[in-house]
């Protein structure tokens, strides 16, 4: 997996769509290989699944206690 120092942070909570997707799709555009994207966001984002499957990105969902999800995002 990837180290902290190539970890980038992306904190969408309480923004409202579409801005977390468009956010994340920015951070996404230079992301470099063996970098990875950690997002916080206050609701899953479901229409963000189908662009990382598009655009090759893997990720891995954790939704938190206080119900808010963690996403981890990196290239395929």
């Amino acid at each position: 997996m990837t180290s902290e120092l190539n970890r980038r942070e992306l904190d969408v909570r309480g923004l409202e769509p579409p801005e977390p997707l468009q956010r994340a799709l920015e951070a996404l555009a230079s992301l470099q290989p063996g970098e990875q994207l950690h997002m916080l966001i206050h609701r899953e984002p479901f229409p963000l699944y189908a662009k990382l499957r598009e655009y090759g990105f893997t990720h891995r969902t954790t939704k938190l206690a206080d119900d808010c999800y963690e996403i981890l995002i990196w290239h395929a």
